[in-house]
């Protein structure tokens, strides 16, 4: 583990370099430091199938659902990482409206290669397979586990929910666009939702300690 570089450059490998810049930038935060970066942008659509209605409590109840059908939802997302451990910690802020924000809190662990975990709460976390795909950047899901006594336990959440696919594509030099499908092989989507974040013009920057 090398601390100087990137969390999802040591992830990546030599695909690091595959990456569109705007990527390469928004993504520069280094294990066991005090980097940080807020991006904001617009939710262009969050939609969930009424079928998934049925899904949402049970998202809730580990903080990995976002209830809602809207559409141009403003929304902050910050990132930190600490100096006491490698993980990503992700805060993102939908402004439903003038008097609602709905936080979606997570952090990422590298487990191995190109494999990380994206954990909620009560130590459920979503195996992901990442990838470096035509300047983008893309998790594919390869089951779920749940983290307890330090044991890591396969659990079939992936008979409900289905496969999550996420990717964040460059735009241009400050902008990318970010897109979420979650599919059910029988019921097909379950949920999705789409955006176009701005980074901040000194992203690359941006190491002051999180709040």
């Amino acid at each position: 583990m090398k601390p100087d570089l990137p969390a999802f450059q040591q992830v990546l490998g030599n695909d690091w370099n595959r990456l569109g810049a705007v990527i390469r930038r928004h993504y520069f935060l280094r294990p066991y430091s005090d980097d940080r970066i807020t991006v904001r942008g617009v939710m262009h659509e969050i939609h969930h199938a009424a079928v998934a209605k049925l899904l949402i409590p049970f998202g809730l109840l580990f903080g990995a659902i976002v209830p809602y059908r809207r559409k141009d939802v403003p929304i902050d997302v910050h990132y930190n990482c600490r100096p006491d451990d490698a993980f990503i910690y992700w805060d993102r802020v939908f402004h439903i409206d003038d008097r609602t924000d709905f936080h979606f809190r997570s952090h990422m662990e590298h487990v191995r290669d190109n494999e990380v975990i994206e954990f909620v709460r009560f130590g459920v976390g979503m195996r992901l397979i990442v990838g470096a795909e035509d300047g983008a950047l893309v998790f594919r899901s390869a089951g779920y586990i749940w983290r307890i006594l330090g044991w890591r336990l396969p659990i079939p959440l992936g008979l409900l929910f289905g496969k999550a696919y996420v990717e964040e594509r460059p735009v241009d030099e400050t902008r990318f666009t970010m897109c979420m499908v979650i599919r059910h092989p029988l019921a097909g989507v379950l949920f999705r939702y789409d955006a176009t974040f701005e980074l901040p013009p000194d992203a690359e920057l941006a190491t002051d300690s999180p709040q």
